[in-house]
């Protein structure tokens, strides 16, 4: 996979994972969070079992890093699809798109991943789109909003377990320890946190199916392989699109509407991956101690 195809590969991941955000919505209205993610993620399990390798069985660092996927991964799904029920499918997802932020810090402090200073202004400059994006101006953070601040925090250390991990071990693989783990998790915080309840109307099956095609498996598989070709501060850029993605749809399907500051932090977002694009934006890796 070329440079080009990756970075494509993991758009279209993007814009697949920025649509869910009003199905998630849409899916709430009939169901409850953690009953929802465990019927979701369940159903994608069985998809990806037959399709996945398990011999040779996994090493020792392999499953230990597959279990932490899993366990970031999960927690991150659970804190956004409750934080979903009180705030908006396009302020949820501006939200989550601080992940993109926050994994080139958690490169550098963990594993001492300096980005070029040209990839670091982009950073800044769709920092700035994010911070634009979820109107100052719109009252302050609710309940869900410091819910999905967790989910965003998770996804940043997801992103950069992804480039180091999908380097080394079977992608498909590592997208089945996520998605089973994530399963496992929410069920079990069923049991223990929740009333279950699920409506089965045709709206929710058209949900639970649109985002089990690709938000739960497809989109997984395809940021797995696009992240062994990138570092994790151009990979995170490319997630800053995501909001972008869910502003529109949101908008397109259920008539939310932005304003101009919004739109101005959507271009920020644009110029962030353009001025990323540039020789000098790759990575200088550096190493600590």
């Amino acid at each position: 996979m070329t440079r080009r195809q990756a970075d494509l590969t993991l758009l279209l991941a993007t814009f697949l994972w920025g649509t869910t955000f009003v199905a998630v919505k849409s899916a709430l209205a009939f169901a409850t969070p953690l009953a929802f993610l465990t019927v979701r993620f369940g159903i994608a399990t069985l998809l990806l079992t037959p399709g996945t390798r398990f011999d040779p069985r996994p090493t020792g660092r392999e499953l230990r890093g597959g279990l932490l996927l899993g366990a970031l991964v999960a927690i991150g799904f659970i804190t956004v699809t409750a934080g979903l029920v009180i705030t908006t499918p396009s302020r949820a997802a501006f939200i989550v798109a601080v992940s993109s932020v926050l994994a080139p810090v958690i490169a550098l402090a963990l594993l001492g991943q300096r980005p070029g200073w040209l990839t670091a202004t982009a950073l800044a400059l769709a920092t700035l789109g994010i911070y634009l994006l979820t109107a100052p101006d719109g009252g302050g953070l609710n309940r869900g909003d410091l819910l999905t601040l967790i989910c965003a925090a998770c996804f940043g250390g997801q992103i950069v377990g992804v480039t180091e991990l999908g380097r080394h071990y079977d992608a498909r693989r590592l997208v089945w320890f996520q998605v089973a783990g994530t399963a496992v998790v929410a069920g079990l915080a069923t049991l223990l946190l929740e009333q279950p309840h699920i409506r089965w109307t045709g709206e929710f099956v058209g949900a639970l199916a649109y985002t089990v095609a690709f938000a739960s498996s497809l989109c997984f598989i395809m940021q797995m392989r696009a992240q062994r070709h990138m570092s994790s501060a151009r990979a995170a850029l490319i997630f800053c699109c995501e909001p972008l993605f869910a502003a529109l749809t949101s908008w397109l399907v259920l008539g939310e509407r932005l304003a101009a500051t919004q739109w101005l932090g959507g271009a920020c977002i644009v110029l962030g991956m353009i001025g990323s694009d540039l020789p000098a934006s790759r990575v200088v890796p550096t190493r600590t101690g």
